[in-house]
């Protein structure tokens, strides 16, 4: 089994910033050499997630208008009291929708859906330096 990391550096606007990555992701796999396997997408950082979804602006809409449903950036956070920064909300957002996706790698191709993107999701509250990194291992 190979073992292949890259990874790249974005910078994000903060506040549910939503990224389309995809096309980074697949430079990167091809590279790779890679044909079977699978394909790790891993954001380090506390306030920021990886997921997929339609890249769309209906749906980029949509999905901030639900992240501040679920967990309001209005309301009392003990992380606020303690650190006086003001991101409780992004640091619960980020961890119900994770830091990391894997996605199988067949004959060279990422198992995407047709209407499916791989997106990076900043939900920290100002703007920040990002780094993506990429795993992909197989044969």
């Amino acid at each position: 089994m190979s073992v292949f990391c890259d990874g790249f550096d974005i910078d994000t606007n903060g506040n549910a910033d939503i990224i389309d990555i995809s096309s980074r992701i697949l430079e990167i796999v091809s590279f790779s050499g890679i044909i079977d396997g699978i394909v790790l997408v891993y954001i380090p950082g506390s306030t920021a997630a990886i997921t997929t979804m339609e890249f769309e602006h209906g749906l980029i809409s949509d999905m901030r208008a639900a992240l501040e449903r679920l967990v309001p950036e209005g309301i009392r956070y003990s992380h606020n009291e303690k650190w006086h920064d003001g991101n409780g909300h992004s640091h619960i957002r980020a961890s119900f929708i994770g830091q990391s996706e894997s996605f199988p790698l067949i004959k060279g191709e990422l198992m995407l859906g047709t209407w499916q993107q791989i997106i990076l999701i900043d939900l920290d509250n100002r703007p920040r330096s990002r780094k993506v990194v990429v795993q992909v291992c197989g044969e």
